[in-house]
């Protein structure tokens, strides 16, 4: 066995990332059929959620492998090599196996303990069966992560430390509010009708919803949905589909609406959401932070964030940095991810800016009425001028630093945005009357969560299933030897006995009878006890060398192990490629 796994997730990666990462339905198939098609490896599988983005895959060497694996997610997810690389993680062999089932188990999701993530492995499995690159190690891989992440649910209270994304996220939006009091009485609109919008429906209608209106696509399951919805005898929720061209309609008329589509472009923009917003309560929607500026206009005073272009020669894009409240233009958060050249002219438009009445260069500080010091900006711009040369380009801030609060009106709209990427501008975060939750919030919220005391139950269940794993792997990499030693005896007899009639061919069929029992007996005695051993000692960690032992001390011929491996290959794939438990 030589499994490995290369990905990033929400744990390496910042959700920006992730975003631009993500892998559409089509992208992964490319990705599997070009990752068995490439030198290191011979069969694979992908893991792509919300929040993770995960390459399986049997290989016969390590560091060509890691080279291969990482190029390809690369190439196929559009993000450059060394831009990806500082998120990757690698794990191999026992621990790729200990991280996947702890994956299974819910403990390296963003919301631990979720249960969610057990359907996208069987999602995920079935994939790679359809497109012939799962083999033996993917299929009892996923197979055994299965069983792993069910006995993890059935046998401990891990589902008591978590729960899914979808509930996560209404219990933001209802920000300490008891989730049912709530929603009761809302009207629902929800963007999608896969598997996470599905989850979303039916939590919506649970809740206590007066209203769940499903847009997607594909409008014929967008009615199954509202039919399943309509029909659950647990819920009086009432449910209807329409096409996507009516949502900003819909949008008008719902509380709160969840989108998780598919979709590579945004599905809501913050414009979108505002015309709602406005066409719902009839006043015109703010942005945070805009009351300010449009007060200083109004008496005189310098505003203290010009909008895009006013500022000569500045490399910026201001608009980008508008709502960057608390913030300087100039300084770290407005020229994150810049690359050092662009740093370099940055720096030179600070030094050589025009001063103001107060001595400034540039702009002020948005949301702000303190003046940096320009000489202070210059030094940081150097400074960060000087990482990007050597990193090759400023890293993204995973979490601002934190900021004055700003009043905001009770929200008008509810918005959760579980896709990746995502389907709602991140511009709504400003938009006063509107509270939206979305994958990267939900993120930052989640690693705040309190874990349960269970986690460590499922900690001892993960090592012991990994245990488990390895040794019955070990154990079936030494079978096919077994068998051909075993092969090679029976024939040896055959060819005694054979030699037996023709030397004594007086012998009646009894005698040889007798004969035949006799001389299989002494070859299964002496056979019984080395294979059982070798089997225990194959099945220990460093037992693999035990399989060339037994080839070398019985000069066994590798291509009839090879046969004997390829024939059971065959036999058990054609049996779990009907599909996932």
């Amino acid at each position: 066995m030589s499994l490995l796994v290369v990905g990033l997730s929400h744990r390496s990666a910042p959700v920006s990332v992730l975003e631009r990462a993500a892998l559409a339905a089509d992208a992964q198939v490319k990705l599997l059929q070009d990752t068995v098609a490439a030198e290191p490896a011979t069969e694979a599988a992908v893991l792509a959620t919300c929040n993770r983005i995960e390459l399986y895959a049997d290989v016969d060497k390590f560091h060509a492998g890691v080279a291969e694996l990482s190029t390809l997610l690369a190439r196929h997810s559009g993000v450059g090599l060394e831009e990806l690389t500082p998120y990757l993680y690698v794990h191999y062999e026992d621990r790729a196996v200990h991280h996947f089932f702890s994956v299974a188990c819910g403990l390296d999701s963003m919301v631990v303990g979720e249960g969610q993530i057990l359907g996208q492995i069987k999602d995920s499995l079935a994939k790679a069966q359809e497109l012939h690159s799962a083999g033996r190690l993917m299929n009892d891989l996923f197979q055994q992560s299965l069983r792993v992440g069910k006995r993890a649910h059935s046998e401990t209270g891990i589902d008591r430390a978590g729960q899914s994304l979808v509930t996560f996220g209404l219990e933001q939006l209802a920000a300490g509010t008891d989730v049912q009091t709530w929603a009761k009485g809302k009207k629902a609109l929800v963007i999608g009708a896969g598997s996470m919008s599905s989850l979303a429906a039916a939590t919506l209608a649970r809740a206590g919803v007066a209203e769940v209106v499903v847009a997607n696509r594909t409008f014929d399951r967008a009615e199954r949905l509202a039919r399943i919805l309509t029909d659950n005898p647990d819920t009086d929720v009432t449910a209807r589909a329409v096409p996507m061209d009516s949502v900003p309609f819909e949008l008008t008329r719902a509380d709160v609406a969840v989108s998780c589509t598919g979709a590579t472009g945004l599905v809501l923009t913050a414009e979108a959401v505002a015309a709602a917003v406005e066409g719902r309560t009839g006043e015109p929607v703010t942005r945070t932070g805009e009351n300010s500026r449009t007060a200083a206009k109004a008496d005189g005073r310098k505003a203290p964030l010009p909008p895009s272009g006013t500022e000569d020669g500045c490399p910026l894009d201001l608009s980008a940095v508008q709502g960057t409240a608390g913030f300087s233009v100039l300084g770290e958060a407005a020229v994150a991810g810049m690359a050092a050249a662009e740093l370099e002219q940055h720096a030179a438009w600070v030094d050589n800016g025009t001063p103001d009445a107060s001595g400034w260069r540039g702009p002020a500080a948005a949301g702000t009425s303190t003046v940096p010091d320009p000489v202070a900006e210059a030094e940081t711009i150097a400074a960060l001028a000087a990482a990007a040369a050597t990193v090759g380009r400023i890293p993204e801030r995973r979490r601002p630093e934190p900021v004055a609060e700003i009043p905001r009106p009770a929200p008008a709209l509810f918005l959760l945005d579980l896709a990746m990427p995502r389907d709602i501008d991140a511009a709504v975060h400003r938009l006063a009357g509107v509270r939206l939750v979305d994958i990267e919030s939900l993120a930052e919220a989640a690693a705040d969560a309190p874990m349960a005391a269970d986690v460590d139950q499922v900690r001892r269940i993960v090592s012991d299933e990994v245990a488990a794993f390895g040794a019955a792997q070990r154990a079936a990499h030494i079978t096919p030897t077994v068998v051909a030693l075993r092969t090679m005896a029976a024939d040896v007899v055959a060819n005694e006995i054979a030699r037996l009639d023709g030397r004594l061919p007086d012998l009646d069929e009894r005698q040889r009878g007798e004969i035949r029992q006799a001389v299989h007996r002494v070859v299964d005695k002496l056979l019984h006890a080395p294979t059982v051993r070798v089997k225990q000692l194959a099945a220990e960690p460093g037992g693999a060398g035990y399989a060339d032992a037994l080839r070398t001390l019985f000069d066994l011929d590798p291509e009839t192990v090879a046969s004997v491996s390829r024939a059971e290959d065959s036999t058990e794939n054609k049996a779990k490629n009907r599909g996932p438990a």
